[in-house]
């Protein structure tokens, strides 16, 4: 008997070291972050709300085969502190980065302590690239190179104009004048810290160094990638090709035009990258997320329908963005996932699928998602997601929670509640029904902000005079529920 025993424990010891080994030689993730800039809700094809008049087909077509997210959301209604929050995991509001960096030449940027995922695949061993708009930092301290990508080819300010011979005699005019301060819009791009002299429309060219970066991986298969592709596209200003342009002729605004044309132009570039992904045999292990760093703006062309208002906005047009994942080697085609999901959770769970450790000494806003994407279900039941968008003398805020959405704007001056599940169109005011609901959401986000840190910087320098001047940031009166 106890012969038979051992023998059993051999063999059950035997089999166990195996699937051990087996897991440890589990091939990691590529893993490829694409983030547009100013997409709206409606305006990609795969969207359960899709606007008619947009083409996205490449993108429709990883959407399909993977999962898409019906209530994805953002930390932030724009640019630059929803960038901030997907790269640290943390809330803009927590590290100081609730303002876009101040314009033109800033000196200041992320908080060096907060470390960048970027930094953390690549101590876990990972090849890192970042392809197009960085907007988190223009000095050497904050550099992309610094941050943690091996590679970086773009721009560091928050925006750029497309057309290389347009922007760049503008630019060589204006220097030769002596003008310290060069708009962000016109300078040259760099290839890690040298200035180059780009040809190709803009998208072209970050969709070009993402198939270069993509190919250079391939040469050494046993290390994976990270690529954070940092589209400018659709992001005034409106400027598309002519070609693109005429596959839009029958739009009549103009403005809806161009912007239909500069979304087809990125959903172009995907097309190459699915294809050089499928040529050097990395497409099945490689995991693809796609997603908008906000709502769209409105008056620029950008549709966020049936969402209320967009960028900037804490209505649900401001932070609820198109997003999808596709991963042929683990996602199961055609998934839709209802529930709410942030990139803040980008950082846990792309961490957890690197296999790699969190450094001890992170605090991270968000959480591993991945399990619950599987299996369908809810990543946060009874949790929070917050949004502070700050105004003059105000704040726009709102919380959400399951089905339920506080929401309290400069414009109302007053708190609503919404069922955001049933009325995605924020149309129904609950307030009144469910007043025990409403006050227990505001206290929520009221705790919530009592760990706020003050600004860092301003985008404007008169928006640092006026918060002073307006004794912000005044969440006692925020916080009231009249």
């Amino acid at each position: 008997m106890k012969t038979k025993l051992s023998k059993y424990l051999f063999s059950a010891s035997i089999l166990l070291t195996s699937f051990v080994v087996a897991a440890e030689q589990a091939p990691r993730p590529n893993i490829l972050l694409v983030l547009t800039d100013d997409q709206g809700y409606a305006d990609v094809g795969f969207s359960q709300y899709a606007s008619k008049d947009i083409q996205t087909p490449n993108l429709d077509a990883l959407a399909n085969s993977g999962v898409t997210f019906d209530s994805a959301y953002v930390a932030h209604p724009f640019c630059g502190p929803s960038r901030a929050a997907l790269m640290t995991g943390r809330y803009p509001h927590k590290i100081g980065s609730q303002f876009n960096l101040p314009v033109n030449g800033s000196d200041t940027g992320i908080d060096t302590n907060e470390e960048f995922i970027s930094k953390s695949l690549q101590k876990a061993g990972y090849f890192t690239g970042a392809i197009g708009k960085w907007h988190l930092g223009e000095q050497p301290q904050y550099h992309p190179n610094v941050r943690g990508f091996d590679e970086f080819y773009g721009f560091l300010g928050g925006g750029h104009k497309f057309f290389p011979a347009d922007y760049q005699p503008r630019y060589e005019h204006v220097k030769s004048q002596g003008v310290k301060f060069i708009n962000d819009y016109i300078t040259p791009l760099v290839h890690n810290d040298v200035e180059v002299r780009e040809t190709e429309y803009l998208t072209d060219a970050f969709s070009r160094e993402a198939v270069n970066f993509i190919t250079k991986a391939a040469d050494d298969k046993s290390q994976p990638f990270f690529l954070y592709l940092a589209y400018n596209a659709p992001h005034v200003p409106l400027e598309a090709k002519e070609e693109d342009l005429a596959r839009f002729k029958h739009i009549k605004d103009k403005k809806r035009r161009t912007y239909a044309a500069m979304v087809y132009a990125v959903d172009r570039g995907i097309s190459e990258i699915v294809k050089t992904l499928k040529d050097t045999g990395q497409y099945d292990n490689t995991f693809i997320v796609f997603l908008s760093d906000n709502g769209g703006k409105v008056e620029f062309g950008g549709v966020n329908k049936p969402l209320r208002e967009g960028k900037g906005s804490a209505r649900e047009g401001g932070h609820r963005v198109p997003m999808m994942m596709h991963w042929p080697a683990k996602l199961k085609p055609g998934k839709r996932y209802p529930h709410p999901v942030s990139s803040l959770d980008f950082y846990p769970t792309f961490m957890a699928l690197a296999g790699a450790k969190i450094p001890e000494d992170k605090t991270l806003d968000g959480k591993d998602i991945w399990s619950h994407i599987e299996q369908g279900s809810s990543a946060r039941k009874g949790e929070s997601l917050y949004v502070l968008r700050h105004r003059k003398a105000a704040h726009d805020v709102s919380v959400r929670r399951d089905q339920w959405k506080a929401v309290r704007t400069k414009v109302t001056g007053k708190w609503q509640l919404f069922n955001i599940e049933l009325d995605i169109a924020e149309k129904n005011d609950l307030a009144k029904q469910h007043p025990e609901i409403l006050q227990d959401l505001v206290n929520d986000i009221a705790h919530w902000s009592w760990s706020n840190v003050p600004p860092k910087w301003f985008h404007q320098h008169w928006e640092g005079d006026q918060w002073r001047k307006d004794n912000m940031p005044k969440f006692g009166e925020t916080f009231t529920v009249d």
